[in-house]
């Protein structure tokens, strides 16, 4: 989808039509969600501390986030793709991937169909999708940031390598900032670079991921789409209008948190084995610590109790806490678990 929680907004608004509006909250420590097309022509963009946001675009307006809202319109989305085809991917509210190769209507291209999703969409939620076509799910990724807002484009097999070869790694999906920078400190600017290296060596400098970079550099990825994606973590986190100073104020702070992702895990009846908390201090340096019970995490105090042992050993500190988070993973449901929840709070 396109920009899509401020497009819902807009849609929802016509006072904001047309107007630099961002979803999100207009704070100190606020943090930009979606920026509509008018606020990123002014270099906003998502994940954008909104001080900054407001700096590069005074005139831009802050839309509080209405999820539940976004969660409708998703719903509506994903209801249309099941018309085409039942292997639908989900990645977030607003992005799935489809495999059309055998598609319910009988529709031969690839192409009619990503016309034919992006024409229902416009008629029945009054928004405009893109859509990347390709024979992987690496390429139909890329494809679809190529001709944004309201478009599509596709990469073929024939066209694929070469494609991938004159691309920046930076904008490869699956290679984010600072692994980019890592690939420009050994000479890797472009897909061209990186498929000039061996398998060995990439092994050497990313470990595992080293195999993925050396095979979609050749634009070959044989990720299938998966319906039912094995859910890996369910998390949340919050930012605070005034830094946590004490373990006292910090434990407080967590609790609310554990009560949310708890009762998420209970609605789903999930289990967990691993706890994560995630601080960022002032200065933005970001940590995290987990630990592991085999047994798994059996009730919410315990989840709590595990949570406050975590952030004992980080207190006192020099540096106040600007943001926490737990997450829960090694997730079992009876065999049933999909990809990561990340809950807003």
């Amino acid at each position: 989808m396109d920009a899509f929680y401020a497009s819902v907004e807009q849609r929802d608004n016509p006072a904001l039509r047309g107007k630099a509006i961002a979803v999100g909250h207009d704070r100190m420590r606020g943090v930009v969600a979606t920026a509509s097309y008018e606020a990123r022509k002014f270099g906003v963009h998502s994940a954008m501390p909104s001080v900054t946001a407001k700096h590069k675009c005074p005139e831009l307006i802050f839309v509080p986030p209405r999820f539940d809202a976004y969660r409708a319109v998703s719903q509506q989305i994903r209801e249309i793709f099941a018309r085409y085809t039942p292997l639908i991917e989900p990645l977030s509210l607003d992005e799935a991937y489809l495999d059309v190769t055998e598609n319910l209507p009988g529709i031969p291209l690839a192409t009619e169909i990503a016309e034919a999703i992006r024409a229902a969409i416009r008629t029945e939620t009054g928004l405009t999708a893109s859509a990347g076509i390709s024979y992987n799910k690496f390429l139909a990724k890329i494809a679809s940031d190529a001709r944004k807002p309201d478009g599509q484009f596709v990469i073929t097999p024939r066209h694929g390598r070469a494609f991938v070869a004159q691309l920046p790694v930076r904008k490869f999906h699956g290679i984010g900032p600072a692994t980019a920078e890592k690939m420009q400190a050994l000479g890797i600017e472009t897909g061209a670079d990186l498929a000039a290296r061996t398998l060995p060596f990439l092994t050497q400098h990313f470990g595992k991921a080293g195999q993925f970079y050396y095979w979609i550099a050749r634009g070959v990825d044989e990720r299938p789409v998966r319906v039912d994606r094995v859910r890996k973590s369910i998390g949340t986190e919050t930012t605070f209008t005034i830094d946590l100073a004490t373990l006292a104020d910090a434990e407080a702070a967590l609790r609310p948190l554990v009560a949310k992702i708890w009762s998420h895990c209970e609605a789903l009846d999930l289990r967990a084995r691993t706890a994560t908390v995630k601080v960022k201090y002032a200065d933005f340096r970001q940590i995290t610590r987990s630990h592991t019970i085999l047994t798994g995490i059996t009730s919410r105090a315990e989840c709590e109790a595990l949570g406050a042992m975590l952030l004992a050993p980080l207190f006192p500190t020099p540096k106040g806490i600007r943001l926490l988070g737990i997450t829960l993973s090694s997730l079992d449901s009876d065999g049933a678990t999909a990809g990561q929840l990340r809950l807003e709070i």
